[in-house]
């Protein structure tokens, strides 16, 4: 069992090293990608208490952070200079396409609501 415990901890030592080693403007994305799921997580469990009467409120609220979050990663994953299959696009325009894709999903979300 300690065996297994050391591992860990060099595990997550040796996450906690490379992460540091990431570009702020990835860093971002990512607490903004924690942040939505975290959103989705709340909605989830308050629902989970109270009812979810208008069901498709309920609906709407979490598809829009999972959506959010979901296009984020995609932008995260065209901003990384370590990627070499994006080399050739430029971050303006994977902002521009997140940004595009985030207006489409939450036209169509506001459909839903009714």
């Amino acid at each position: 069992m300690p065996r297994a415990t050391s591992d860990a901890k060099l595990l997550i030592q040796s996450l906690g090293k490379a992460y540091a080693a990431t570009p702020t403007n990835l860093k971002i994305i990512d607490l903004y990608v924690v942040f939505a799921v975290a959103t989705a997580l709340i909605q989830v469990a308050y629902m989970g208490l109270v009812g979810s009467f208008p069901f498709n409120s309920f609906l709407s609220g979490v598809l829009s952070c999972i959506g959010t979050a979901v296009l984020a990663v995609c932008l995260r994953i065209q901003v990384n200079k370590d990627n070499k299959e994006f080399k050739d696009l430029p971050p303006e325009r994977a902002f521009a396409d997140f940004v595009l894709c985030n207006l489409v999903l939450h036209l169509v979300i506001m459909n839903f609501l009714g």
